[in-house]
This record gives structure tokens, C-alpha cells and sequence, in this order.
């Protein structure tokens, strides 16, 4: 009774080896390497394009930061300048010539201002504070156009990357149970490579999208206190043509006095 108990069981492990040995097989087969770069050599071409893309999108939001950041503080620099000068100077005339050959909006406020006063035979009647006003009102509003490039790309990547990276996680998950129905088996080892690699073009979509919105915010803040310096810019010169214009009027009232 026990030698046949024993040929039974000797059967049926070699009935059972081949399927042991498949499995073996398969296992021996799958990825092993679930380290970030590993899951993206492993994923689909279309999550690898998703990650790619996610990439550069945050690479590029960092340039972005860069870049205008150290624009920002250039020309903030210079409007600071101009805004002491402004601030100091007595006359129109004065104040354009201490500008020299400067590029920045303020001494661009500055000529365009001379323009006008120029234009109008020195003549400063009532609309001429309105013309002047309209003048600087363009050219704060060129400048703040100007310094803004660039920032719409970082509040699209800030807002874009999440969906991206939710997209390869979609596509990711579909390619994953469409191995699990190929390999007829839910083993643990089977579905999770698939699932990992796409759950990672989510990961890498917040990893860009978060920091976008910081710097977006970051940005906006320095670019509103940079208008605000234009803004002040544009108060000091309405203030000096009235007080150039009150001059003569006064002179006058001495002279009759």
C-alpha cells in the first residue's frame, strides 16, 4: 500500500513538473528591473513618447524660470533708476537728458512724454495731460507685454501636464490587462510591471505640473510688482509736467504782484 502511494505521488509530481517548469519560465521572463528608468526602457511606445514629452515640458518650465527671473531683475533694476531719477529731476527736459542713451520703459516713458510736449509746441493746454496719459499708458502696457512672454507657456504646462501624464497612465493600464488576457493568468507578477510603468506617466505629469504652477505664481507676483514700479514711473512724470505747467503761471502772478 505505501509503495503504491508513493508511485502515485511520484506521477503526479511529473504530471505537475512541466506546468511548474512553464510557470518557472514565464516568471524567469518578466521584468524584474522596476527601478524608474527600468520602467520606462519596459513601457509602451506611446507611454515612453507621454514621459518624453513630460520631460521636456518641465525642463522647459525651469528654462522659463530661469530666463525670466533674471529678466525681471534687470529691468526692475532699471526702473528703480529711472524712478530715482524721475523722482529727483526738477524739469522734462532735465530728466530726458539724464536718461542718455537708455533702452528701458522708463526712459522710454521719458521721450515719449518729450515727444508729446514737443509735438504740441510746448503749449500745455487742457488735453495735454490726456494725451500724455494715453502715451504712457501704451508704453507701460508694451512693456508689461513684454516681460510677460513666456509665462503663458509655464501656466499650459502647469495646467496640460496633469491630463498628459493621466493619458499614458490610461493607455498604460489598457496595454497591462490586455497582457493579462494574452498570458491567462492574474499573477501579481504578471500585472504589476504594467500597471507600475503606467501609474509612473502620472507620477512624472505631477512632477511637471507642480513646480509650472509655482513658477507661474512666482512670476506673476514679480511681473505685477514690475508694473507697479511702471506705474509709479508714470505718476512721478504726470506730476512733473503739472508742475511745469504751474511754473509759468506762477512766474506771471510774481511778476504782476
Amino acid at each position: 500500500m505505501a509503495r503504491r502511494c508513493g508511485v502515485a505521488a511520484l506521477l503526479g509530481g511529473l504530471m505537475l513538473a512541466p506546468g511548474r517548469a512553464a510557470a518557472a519560465a514565464e516568471m524567469v521572463t518578466l521584468p524584474r528591473d522596476l527601478s524608474p528608468w527600468g520602467m520606462f526602457v519596459g513601457a509602451d511606445v506611446v507611454v515612453k513618447a507621454v514621459m518624453i514629452g513630460l520631460a521636456l515640458a518641465s525642463l522647459a518650465a525651469w528654462t522659463a524660470w530661469l530666463a525670466k527671473s533674471i529678466e525681471l531683475r534687470r529691468v526692475a533694476a532699471q526702473a528703480r533708476r529711472g524712478l530715482s531719477v524721475l523722482e529727483n529731476g526738477t524739469t522734462l527736459a532735465q530728466v530726458e537728458e539724464e536718461c542718455g542713451e537708455a533702452t528701458d520703459a522708463v526712459a522710454q516713458m521719458i521721450r515719449s512724454v518729450a515727444r508729446e510736449a514737443s509735438l504740441s509746441g510746448g503749449l500745455q493746454d487742457h488735453g495735454f495731460a490726456d494725451r500724455v496719459a494715453l502715451r504712457l499708458e501704451r508704453v507701460e502696457a508694451a512693456a508689461a507685454r513684454r516681460i510677460a512672454i513666456g509665462t503663458g507657456l509655464v501656466a499650459s504646462i502647469g495646467a496640460v501636464a496633469p491630463f498628459v501624464g493621466l493619458f499614458g497612465t490610461v493607455w498604460g493600464i489598457m496595454n497591462a490587462f490586455v497582457g493579462i488576457s494574452k498570458a491567462n493568468t492574474t499573477n501579481l507578477a504578471v500585472v504589476a510591471p504594467g500597471i507600475a510603468e503606467a501609474l509612473l506617466a502620472t507620477a512624472l505629469g505631477l512632477i511637471a505640473a507642480i513646480p509650472a504652477v509655482v513658477i507661474y505664481n512666482h512670476l506673476s507676483r514679480r511681473i505685477a510688482s514690475y508694473r507697479a514700479l511702471l506705474g509709479d514711473a508714470s505718476a512721478q512724470l504726470m506730476l512733473l509736467i503739472s508742475r511745469e505747467a504751474a511754473r509759468p503761471a506762477a512766474r506771471s502772478t510774481r511778476a504782476v504782484g
